[in-house]
């Protein structure tokens, strides 16, 4: 390594020989039998200072090297010990700054691991409702068709458009939730409000397999936020207890206002939930044992984002009496 590329290693140089200098004149002005003394001092310290100085610049050598391994994609390089206390702090920084683009690299391949996934779930659920849909249309193509047959096709065809229609509106819905574009209102609403709209979206099919709901609170209960993406959030909670409840079942929704949160809870007399899928039951895509044919597994997945940015929580568990208990809560301050 060449010292003497440094600019500003040429400028210590020739400040320490100006120095050297007018040592050396002053001896020579005030003791003269000195001077030889003194620039045999000062080239000792010179040397002594070109020394230490090139074996920095060796060790910083040393540093760069590592660092554009790491940049290359080395990501096992070891960054050696430093006696000096600069070298040592910078040292542990470049260890830092390493393990985080490390951290970051390692998210960055799960998280295009989980995309690919999410993908080829997504073109799944797709592909089976579009594979009949075109088997129906040739059906429907038939000439010799009867008229019960093809209003049992043109229903199943309604059906299955209103399943696809559900999954583009949710997966769209999830990605203004990840990439933080969905706005929010904040608003005092009334719980009853929100829970009776929700109702309102499930009420035929719940009626069809003569289900009956309840809702309870104590007093007037509000919360801040927003109401058409709580009611999205809570129908497709409710939605989940409907599709596991069986025929002649009940779902009970009960509110209730604190000085801290204001709750909901979202209970169900079906069979509950198998305890392996409680810590999952929320994951994206994910379908429990007792999911029917038709679950996505994206519902659960989008209630609980949308109850975060809300300054809320969800928890699910089994009740005392079996069935399902999801418990909602909107905190009045920041979590």
């Amino acid at each position: 390594m060449m010292l003497t590329r440094n600019r500003e290693v040429k400028q210590a140089i020739f400040q320490y020989f100006v120095v050297m200098v007018i040592a050396v004149a002053l001896t020579w002005t005030l003791i003269p039998d000195a001077v030889l003394l003194v620039i045999t001092i000062s080239l000792i310290f010179l040397l002594l200072f070109l020394h230490v100085t090139k074996k920095r610049y060796f060790k910083l050598k040393e540093l760069s090297m590592m660092i554009d391994k790491v940049l290359h994609g080395n990501d096992k390089v070891d960054f050696k010990d430093f006696n000096e206390g600069e070298l040592s702090i910078l040292q542990n920084e470049i260890k830092k700054m390493t393990s985080r683009l490390r951290e970051q690299n390692e998210a960055l391949i799960s998280e295009k691991i989980q995309l690919s996934e999410s993908i080829a779930d997504i073109s799944h659920q797709l592909r089976t409702p579009l594979t009949s849909i075109n088997l129906i249309s040739s059906f429907l193509n038939e000439p010799n068709l009867s008229e019960d047959r093809r209003l049992q096709l043109s229903r199943e065809l309604n059906r299955l458009t209103s399943r696809i229609d559900w999954l583009v509106n949710s997966l769209l819905k999830l990605s203004k939730l990840d990439a933080g574009t969905a706005i929010f209102s904040k608003e005092e609403l009334l719980v009853k409000a929100v829970v009776q709209k929700a109702y309102n979206l499930i009420a035929i099919p719940m009626e069809l397999k003569g289900q009956e709901f309840f809702y309870q609170e104590d007093g007037i209960v509000r919360y801040v936020g927003d109401f058409p993406w709580t009611v999205e959030a809570i129908s497709n909670i409710m939605k989940n207890c409907m599709e596991h409840t069986d025929i002649g079942g009940k779902i009970i929704v009960t509110a209730k206002e604190t000085g801290i949160y204001t709750e909901i809870i979202i209970e169900d007399n079906g069979p509950g939930i198998e305890l392996e899928d409680i810590p999952h039951l929320f994951e994206r895509f994910y379908k429990g044992k007792n999911s029917s044919s038709d679950s996505i597994g994206i519902g659960l997945s989008l209630a609980r984002k949308i109850i975060q940015k809300q300054n809320g929580t969800v928890k699910v568990e089994n009740g005392i009496d079996c069935g399902a208990k999801f418990t909602i809560r909107f905190y009045k301050g920041i979590l």
